[in-house]
C-alpha cells in the first residue's frame, strides 16, 4: 500500500512534460478567470478560510509579541496555497470534461484513490511552511535579540532604520525567496496531476521539479504573478483573496493541462455515486427501501 502512495499504478515514463511559454501562463490565468466568473459563488465559499485566517494573523501580531512574525506567517501561508486549493482542481476538471459542478463536488477530492498521496504532499509543504517561520524567527533573534518590540512604530522603525533592521530585512527576503522556490517547485503541478491521474505522490513530485528544471524561466514567472496576485488579494486586510485565490486554483489546473502529456498514464477515478431522481407519484413508497 505505501509502494501505491509513493508511485501510484504508472511510473514517470509515461508522463511528458512539454515546453511552455509565457504565452500559456496568460491562457492559463484566462481559463482560471473564466472558471471562477462560472461558478463565482462556490470559489469565494471554498477560498473564506483565506481572508479570515489573514485577519487572524494579524490579531495575533496585534500583541507585539508576535509581530516580528506577522510577515513571515502572512508571506508563509502561501507555500501552502497548493495544497489548500484542491478543491478548486476538481471543479475546474470535472468543467472542462463537461460535467456538473458545484460547492459538495469539490470535495469528491476526498474520495479520490490518490487521497493518501495527496496529503502526504500536503504534510510536506506544511513542513517547509512550519521550517520558514522557524528559520525567520531564528534570523530575527539574530539580529534583534529575545525581547519582543514595544510598539508597532518602534518595530518598523528598527527595522527599516537601524543596519540589523536592513540585515533582517535582506536576509529575509534572499532566505524567504528559497523556501517560496522550494514550494513552487513541490506544489507546481503535482496536485492536479495526482487528481488527473493514478501516479503516487513520488511521481507527481518528479514531474514536478522535472517542468520547472525543463522550464525555469517560465516558471519564475509564474511564481512572480503568484507573488504579486497573492500581495495584491493581501489588500485591504487580505479580503482580496477571496477573489485571487480561486482564480489561481482554477489557473493552476489549466497549467498543468498544458504542462503535463498524461498518456496513456490511468486516471484517478473516484465515481461520484448520484441520487436517483424520484417521481412524486412514488410517495409514499419512496420512503421505505427496496430490493433489487
Amino acid at each position: 500500500m505505501s509502494s501505491h502512495l509513493l508511485l501510484g499504478a504508472e511510473t514517470a515514463s509515461s508522463l511528458t512534460v512539454r515546453r511552455i511559454t509565457p504565452a500559456d501562463l496568460w491562457h492559463a490565468l484566462a481559463a482560471g478567470l473564466d472558471d471562477f466568473a462560472a461558478t463565482p459563488t462556490y470559489a469565494i465559499f471554498l477560498c473564506v478560510i483565506y481572508p479570515l485566517v489573514g485577519l487572524w494573523l494579524v490579531s495575533l501580531a496585534a500583541g507585539y509579541s508576535m509581530l516580528p512574525l506577522a510577515f513571515p506567517l502572512a508571506s508563509g501561508f502561501a507555500l501552502i496555497g497548493p495544497f489548500a486549493a484542491v478543491g478548486l482542481y476538481e471543479m475546474s476538471r470535472r468543467r472542462e470534461a463537461g460535467l456538473e459542478v458545484n460547492a459538495s463536488h469539490a470535495f469528491d477530492v476526498l474520495k479520490s484513490p490518490s487521497r493518501g498521496a495527496i496529503l502526504a504532499l500536503g504534510l510536506l509543504l506544511m513542513a517547509i511552511f512550519l521550517i520558514w517561520l522557524a528559520v525567520a524567527e531564528a534570523i530575527y533573534i539574530a539580529n534583534f535579540g529575545y525581547h519582543a518590540p514595544v510598539s508597532i512604530i518602534q518595530f518598523a522603525r528598527e527595522v527599516f532604520t537601524t543596519p540589523a533592521g536592513w540585515t533582517l530585512i535582506v536576509v529575509g527576503t534572499l532566505v524567504g525567496f528559497l523556501f517560496a522556490v522550494v514550494a513552487l517547485t513541490v506544489g507546481a503541478i503535482s496536485f492536479p496531476l495526482l487528481l488527473d491521474r493514478d501516479v503516487g505522490a513520488a511521481i507527481a513530485l518528479y514531474t514536478s521539479i522535472r517542468l520547472v528544471i525543463g522550464n525555469p524561466f517560465v516558471m519564475g514567472l509564474w511564481g512572480f504573478i503568484v507573488a504579486a496576485l497573492l500581495l495584491l488579494g493581501s489588500l485591504p486586510f487580505f479580503l482580496g483573496l477571496t477573489v485571487v485565490m480561486p482564480i489561481l486554483g482554477h489557473a493552476t489546473w489549466h497549467l498543468y493541462r498544458k504542462a503535463i502529456d498524461a498518456g496513456a498514464a490511468p486516471r484517478a477515478n473516484f465515481p461520484r455515486k448520484e441520487r436517483a431522481t424520484r417521481s412524486a407519484a412514488d410517495f409514499p413508497a419512496s420512503l421505505f427501501p427496496t430490493r433489487r
